[in-house]
């Protein structure tokens, strides 16, 4: 197949695109560059900003079609209509990556299928997301647009290490206060039950839906099946750095009050990470039948400390929300001292 990927070298399409150019099908990535070292050399790469310029991309575009197109860095509605403009009449699929966070929140059902209605007060990110996804099921059944749909919930590679209260920095502040012996900030008790997927497993079952007939007009949620608790994947964190796990657990309402707005931890956790969920992946699996994913957290966790620590760039500290931690605990100790 002829497939073009806007984006291709994210957490979750950076895999994507090994496991293709691995393959026997022609690899087009359209992005603007800036991890050129990291596309494999069989990759025909298009440098251009499909946001910003996009009269530039559809002149580097001219004549061509593709087999699929996906579509990795479309997160407001205004994007997908004018990939449908751009796409229409020349791709036999095209791939949309919304999110599993556009499922109704407050979580009504923990076992959340394609079916699971859509709707999150709590993330305008999500709720974009939703405008998407509408947007191109009219234009599916309106106009025969051949759009797949992809929710992904929490995906994760080498580069990060997945934790639910952090910095817009990333995750490593949180493993540098866990190797200082410093508490870290657990949402609510930490019993609540999450999802995490390795990429490269993620990648396998995607690429079984590209140019898979039983995909076209059809949602799918592709996610592994173990299920923990936030509990359980902060420890596994830091049995993997050889650490004790200290924890200080804070209600997620309180944390978005309290954090900079700009972080948006209303919507990272009221509206996703601090629901229960537990994904029925059945309608993937009956679509692509080998899919499964192999690689458990445990497994994960470790490739991607073990990366991270031998990486001196994966290592951007955040001393902004070092010192924001450290208030909030303070704080926190003070208010349960004086109810003693």
């Amino acid at each position: 197949m002829k497939i073009l990927i806007i984006g291709g070298t994210g957490t979750i399409s950076s895999a994507i695109t090994r496991q293709l150019a691995a393959s026997n099908h022609e690899l087009w990535l359209l992005n603007r560059g800036n991890r050129s070292d990291e596309i494999p050399q069989n990759v025909r790469l298009v440098t251009g900003d499909i946001n910003n310029r996009p009269d530039e991309v559809v002149a580097k575009l001219a004549g061509e079609t593709f087999d699929a197109v996906c579509e990795f860095i479309g997160f407001l509605p205004e994007q997908v209509e004018r990939d449908i403009r751009l796409f229409a009449g020349r791709t036999r699929q095209y791939v949309f990556i919304s999110s599993a966070s556009a499922y109704n929140k407050p979580v009504r059902q923990h076992v959340i299928t394609e079916g699971t209605s859509l709707a999150n007060p709590y993330w305008e990110y999500s709720r974009n997301k939703i405008a998407c996804e509408d947007l191109l099921m009219k234009a599916y059944r309106d106009d025969g647009f051949p759009v797949t749909i992809v929710r992904p919930s929490h995906t994760y590679c080498e580069r990060g290490v997945p934790v639910s209260v952090h910095g817009p920095k990333g995750s490593w502040q949180v493993l540098k206060r866990m190797m200082e012996g410093k508490q870290v900030i657990v949402h609510g008790d930490g019993s609540s039950l999450w999802t995490l997927t390795w990429n490269e497993d993620f990648a396998r079952g995607f690429i079984g839906l590209l140019g898979n007939p039983q995909a076209i007009g059809e949602p799918f949620q592709i996610m592994s099946d173990e299920s923990l608790t936030w509990n359980q994947i902060y420890q596994t964190v830091a049995d993997a750095l050889g650490v004790e796990f200290k924890p200080c657990y804070i209600s997620s309402s309180y944390l978005a009050k309290v954090s900079p707005k700009a972080w948006d931890f209303e919507g990272n956790l009221l509206g996703d990470k601090a629901c229960t969920v537990v994904f029925d992946c059945s309608k993937l699996k009956r679509a692509v039948p080998d899919f499964c994913a192999t690689t458990p957290f445990h497994e994960g966790v470790r490739r991607a400390i073990d990366y991270i620590l031998a990486h001196p760039e994966a290592q951007t500290e955040d001393p902004e929300f070092d010192a924001w931690c450290d208030r909030v605990i303070k704080t926190l100790q003070i208010k349960v001292s004086e109810l003693i």
